[in-house]
């Protein structure tokens, strides 16, 4: 063949697939993944191996870390010193694995992420745990293959006398695929193998009663049985890992937070630093000193507390702003049968339970042909003892060893194998005692055969060999579980208390939607000046508040706005504030604010009140006005408007215990009184019922409140001018949904239109401004108290615009 001829010609899309496909093969399953049988990926096996080999065991003196590496990456593992060297040190790492698998001495690194020492100056041993991976290694219970350079021989798979792949667990990212297995307690794991050889078809809910969750070396409490449950059942699921914490008191009346156990793979130099950062920003008050008190006995930070400072909302604004609580998502892919899958926990213990059935199976064999050889020798030993002289005479008379063998098996019918024993044979074996010895080790070898082929012929027998050999290292390496697990996952909920600093503030909300907060300072050195108002806007609401205080502000199109007063623009009082369609999306151009209501905490014992122009009116729960998502961006309902043109005129909060009545005045002087226990408690998003029963072309002027059974004093303003006082017990007490009776004589010309009415007290005002843009300021008591058919007196000769209730301070 030409060497033109030898040329293929193939598409980049055909090359490139082959090639990537090809890689994609070999790190899946020769470097990203673990086996499902001994939880070993392809290097980490290599090192216990190679470490095994050289003898560089428990029981041996260490060794430099770098003779081992040289001997591993020359032998069967082709690849770059670092890469085994890193394997190898994070395998002696007491906060990574639950059950370190070699022993280290010299800097093996932290976990606040520093690095090793170089392999240089490192030594290290296998741990005696590692022995029990590897036992029986030599008996031909697994598969040996050919290493890279066909020089050595190398296992596929090591025996593993206990599920390494639970105990400690793997981490791990190839091509399309990672996994992410956490670690659990070799006791628990071997309880579980038990129950489940006993037991092939337990239901997963029993085997958890033996497994009930991972166990991680940095301990912490894991939260969310539900979830853990899932995982073990579909080998994928996310759970919550917090740090063990305690709130410690000190001197002073002053509190610290002390952590001594983090997540599972959280850097602790990070960690530290994380939380003093939110110190020296002050994302939250309260917080002093941060240290990391760590030491050889044990992990302990502080967060020293300042004086008076939550400690508990502190605590769980840093679980849920730090990694002093994760989330643990498990992904728990292992190569079984040779290709990659997600397994659940069951799978797991099924296939180390088929794999070790193998290895138990192989040894037996391996030990069965070993004994009957053995047998077969001591058989030959004994029958040549007892014809000593003639097997001495038949020796005597060969030319050399191979005759004495043929002689041997030619004149006695000795084996090979025999023969080649007794001819070996020393001189003081010659004596009367040897024989005996042999006569019990014949015995022994018959007992020894027995039993390893009733362990081959007896399934029964095998699995209580597989028991016994399981609780043997659950005795000997059993360890208390380090890792709680609790059955709910715990919901953080942060106090407003914890983030924002308390400050008594100024709030101001004007009528066309204008809000701000301004500092006492700022409020005390202009409060005299005039603010930057529309002519047409004025307060709706001015008062001192707290910034850890919340606000509901209800607009006359039906909305509610939340908004916590910390998040109000800070402005100067002189200026106006910002309007709320900067943040309001649905805010609408004819929208105005009707009332604001200030509070601390949502109370059940409270209601809202909502009463509109078109006569709807309604009670709604103020905790129907909870926290919304989207606040921020969009009110939420508070009353459904049945047209376009009607508007809310009263918004009312009020106890659910006080007995009050609602009191209608429309703008043809028709006035309605009833309980307003007739009105029912509906959802945010209701219309309500229908208050009153309106004449065509008349609507609600006022919708007022009244305390059942107070003498409450009503006043009255009309577009004329007009203002009239009168008992509110004057109006007798109908039902919802009447149309009322008259308050004011109908004139045939001119007649008098009800633009307000108030209840009031002898201290208030009562401002009106004309058309012809004049103002009057009314004092209350000068208003004589007259009957429902009187008209009241004039105060102006133009047509009224408006009329505002002042209070005197």
């Amino acid at each position: 063949m030409t060497e033109h001829q030898r040329i293929q010609e193939l598409t980049l899309e055909e090359v490139m697939g082959d090639r990537f496909g090809r890689y994609s093969k070999y790190i899946i399953q020769e470097r990203a993944l673990p086996d499902i049988r001994d939880g070993l990926k392809p290097v980490q096996r290599r090192i216990l191996f190679s470490m095994n080999n050289d003898g560089n065991t428990f029981d041996k003196a260490f060794r430099k870390s770098a003779k081992s590496v040289g001997n591993i990456m020359g032998n069967y593992h082709p690849h770059g010193d670092s890469s085994i060297y890193e394997a190898m040190v994070r395998m002696s790492q007491d906060w990574k694995l639950r059950e370190p698998l070699i022993e280290m001495h010299g800097n093996n690194g932290s976990m606040d992420g520093d690095p090793p020492a170089a392999m240089r100056y490192t030594e290290a041993r296998l741990s005696e745990l590692s022995d029990e991976l590897l036992k029986d290694i030599e008996k031909e219970t697994i598969e040996m293959v050919w290493n890279f350079d066909d020089t050595e021989k190398e296992p596929t798979v090591l025996p593993a006398k206990y599920p390494n792949l639970l105990v400690n667990g793997s981490t791990g990212i190839s091509a399309g695929y990672a996994t992410e297995i956490p670690t659990h307690n070799l006791a628990e794991i071997i309880d579980g193998t038990v129950y489940l050889i006993d037991h092939p078809n337990a239901s997963l809910d029993k085997l958890m009663e033996f497994v009930p969750g991972p166990d991680f070396p940095t301990g912490g409490i894991l939260q969310g049985k539900k979830e853990l449950r899932k995982a073990y059942e579909t080998g994928k699921g996310k759970v919550n890992l917090r740090s063990k914490t305690e709130i410690e008191p000190l001197k002073a009346g002053r509190e610290q937070i002390v952590v001594t156990e983090i997540p599972y793979e959280v850097n602790k130099a990070n960690l530290v630093k994380k939380i003093d950062e939110i110190r020296l920003n002050k994302k939250i008050e309260g917080i002093s000193e941060v240290r990391d008190e760590s030491d050889r006995t044990g992990l302990r930070i502080v967060i020293e507390l300042r004086k008076e400072a939550d400690a508990s909302g502190i605590l769980n604004y840093l679980l849920k702003n730090t990694d002093l609580q994760i989330n643990y998502n498990f992904n728990m892919v292992a190569i079984h049968a040779s290709r990659p899958e997600q397994v659940g926990l069951k799978i797991i213990l099924s296939a180390y339970i088929e794999h070790r059935q193998q290895v138990i199976r192989k040894r037996s064999q391996f030990e069965l042909n070993k004994a009957k050889t053995r047998l077969h020798i001591v058989d030959g030993l004994i029958k040549a003892l007892s014809i000593l002289d003639q097997v001495i005479s038949v020796i005597r008379g060969s030319k050399d060893k191979k005759d004495a063998k043929h002689n041997l098996m030619t004149s006695f019918d000795f084996t090979e194998v025999q023969a080649e024993a007794i001819v070996s044979l020393q001189l003081y074996r010659l004596t009367n005692t040897d024989i005996t010895a042999l006569k019990i080790e014949a015995e022994d070898l018959n007992k020894q055969i027995a039993y390893l082929k009733n362990i081959l012929n007896d399934e029964k027998e095998l699995f209580k060999l597989m028991k016994q050999e399981l609780r043997e290292v659950k005795k000997k390496y059993t360890k208390q579980r380090l890792t709680k697990l609790e059955e709910e996952i715990e919901e953080i909920t942060i106090e407003a208390s914890v983030l924002i600093p308390q400050e008594d503030v100024m709030v101001c909300v004007t009528k066309e939607g204008y809000v701000k907060r301004s500092s006492l300072r700022s409020f005390n050195a202009s409060k005299d000046d005039e603010m930057d108002m529309k002519e047409t806007d004025f307060i709706v609401f001015s008062n001192q508040l707290n910034t850890h205080d919340q606000l509901l502000i209800v607009t006359t199109k039906g909305n509610m706005i939340y908004r916590p007063v910390h998040e109000l623009p800070d402005k100067r009082w002189k200026e106006v504030g910002e309007h709320l369609s900067q943040s309001i999306n649905n805010f609408t151009a004819n929208e105005q604010i009707l009332s604001v209501f200030p509070y601390t905490e949502l109370e059940n014992q409270k209601r809202f009140v909502f009463i509109t122009r078109d006569g709807m009116i309604k009670q709604s729960e103020m905790t129907d006005f909870d926290i919304w998502r989207t606040y921020k961006s969009r009110s939420t309902m508070a009353m459904k408007l049945k047209s376009d043109d009607d508007i809310v005129i009263t918004a009312e909060l009020i106890d659910k215990q006080e007995k009050m009545d609602v009191l209608l005045i429309t703008n043809r002087a028709y006035g309605l009184l009833y309980d307003l226990d007739e009105v029912p408690c509906v959802g945010a998003k209701a219309a309500g019922v229908k208050a009153i029963n309106l004449k065509d072309g008349d609507f609600v002027a006022a919708g007022l409140l009244v305390v059942r059974g107070a003498e409450s004093i009503l006043t009255i303003a009309t577009n004329r001018g007009g203002l009239k006082r009168m008992k509110v017990n004057d109006i007798s007490k109908l039902s919802r949904a009447k149309r009322g009776l008259m308050i004011m004589r109908e004139l045939k010309s001119n007649p008098h239109r009800v633009l307000n009415a108030f209840i009031t007290s002898e201290h208030s005002k009562i401002k009106l401004s004309d058309e012809e843009n004049k103002e009057y300021l009314i004092e209350i008591k000068k208003i004589p108290i007259t009957d429902r058919q009187s008209n009241g007196s004039l105060y102006t000769e133009a047509n009224v615009t408006t009329v505002t209730l002042q209070n005197r301070e």
